[in-house]
């Protein structure tokens, strides 16, 4: 007998709110519309947070599978009845309940929402409703978090950072037609939808043209633990990038980013929370020579916040929205297939036919209002 089917009209997990930051109260109702009355030993809920990565990697020339969790809460509740198998077992009546449920999140620093394909970060309720006689029916419901915490307005990324590079031509010992780049980071911190603040100056006397360049990269590093070295997969994603105009001989310029480096919607730095995977930015500043393929260049570490930069003694403070991360970054549009509801890409349908399969989760990440700036 299909109690599901005969018994149960609804069941469905349903969340006040679908993101949530670590220390908050995470609350939602289990909803059961029943149509006869039956017996139910208890309604039980999950609270959980875990990552997780997987893939191939070659052994002795065969292709193996490995992967490695780990978790970050695992709560349990029981919302009705008792979860002890003797003793007599309550009867539901029938009609449409509602089971409420509350949990205390953590207040230690919680990793975001991550999806990707070698590995995951995901946080869910998972009810099962324990009926003694059949199968259990059981759902589950994903949700976000917001995480870790950074805050812009550190002190730690508020401290300008500084760079020089300089290439000077040589002739019979003497030096002459250098060329200097002069760099200055504001700051080191920026939540989505902020544009980075950095000036630059050039110093060209030397015999070519040069051209600033430059790229925001995103770096995430995956790791399974495997023994002493364990096992590592690494990739690199090109976040934005600018090209400024030449440079010609014996002339100076400066330049200011304004609104030409605004950082796209992305998973926040997340490291050394998650022993699985970790992500970090780097700003790179790049001064070309068009004709010897010289480099000058400078790295900065960015760091990407969930917290924006508030203006001191400002009553107009950036508002707060959240968006789906861009495709062209890791954990950006990637979709599990088990939150795929229809055609599943397995490369033969269309762009058209992959637009009508119905989503049912993706994590979001935080992002200010670009009016707001």
């Amino acid at each position: 007998m299909d109690v599901t089917m005969d018994y149960i009209r609804e069941f469905d997990i349903r969340l006040d709110r679908e993101m949530y930051y670590a220390g908050e109260v995470l609350a939602g109702h289990v909803l059961l519309d029943t149509v006869e009355n039956f017996k139910l030993r208890s309604v039980r809920v999950v609270l959980r947070g875990k990552a997780h990565a997987e893939w191939k990697v070659l052994v002795s020339g065969d292709r193996r599978n490995v992967k490695d969790d780990q978790y970050f809460i695992d709560d349990r509740a029981i919302i009705w009845g008792k979860d002890k198998p003797e003793g007599n077992i309550p009867i539901l009546p029938r009609g449409q309940h509602q089971f409420p449920f509350r949990f205390q999140l953590p207040e230690s620093s919680l990793p975001c929402s991550f999806e990707s394909k070698p590995g995951f970060i995901r946080y869910y309720i998972k009810v099962t409703v324990d009926i003694p006689y059949a199968s259990p029916p059981q759902g589950m419901k994903y949700f976000t978090i917001i995480g870790p915490h950074i805050d812009c307005m550190d002190e730690q990324y508020l401290k300008p950072m500084v760079g020089t590079d300089k290439r000077t031509t040589c002739c019979l010992c003497c030096e002459k037609g250098h060329v200097v780049l002069r760099t200055q980071l504001e700051r080191s911190a920026y939540v989505c939808g902020e544009s980075i603040k950095l000036k630059a100056s050039v110093d060209n006397q030397g015999e070519e043209e040069v051209r600033l360049k430059v790229k925001l990269l995103q770096h995430v590093e995956y790791f399974i633990d495997r023994g002493v070295l364990g096992v590592t997969k690494e990739l690199q994603h090109l976040v934005l990038e600018y090209q400024g105009d030449s440079v010609k001989p014996n002339t100076r310029t400066k330049w200011d980013s304004a609104q030409s480096l605004v950082v796209p919607v992305m998973p926040p730095s997340l490291i050394g929370i998650c022993r699985l995977l970790q992500i970090y930015y780097v700003l790179k500043v790049n001064l070309e020579f068009e004709k010897s393929g010289d480099d000058l260049h400078m790295h900065f570490p960015i760091t990407v916040a969930t917290v924006p930069f508030r203006i001191p003694n400002s009553s107009q403070q950036p508002v707060i929205h959240y968006e789906v991360a861009c495709d062209h970054v890791e954990g950006g549009l990637y979709i599990g297939p088990e939150f795929l509801l229809g055609q599943v890409y397995d490369g033969s349908c269309s762009t058209q036919e992959m637009r009508e399969t119905v989503v049912l989760y993706r994590p979001v990440y935080v992002c200010v209002a670009r009016n707001n700036e």
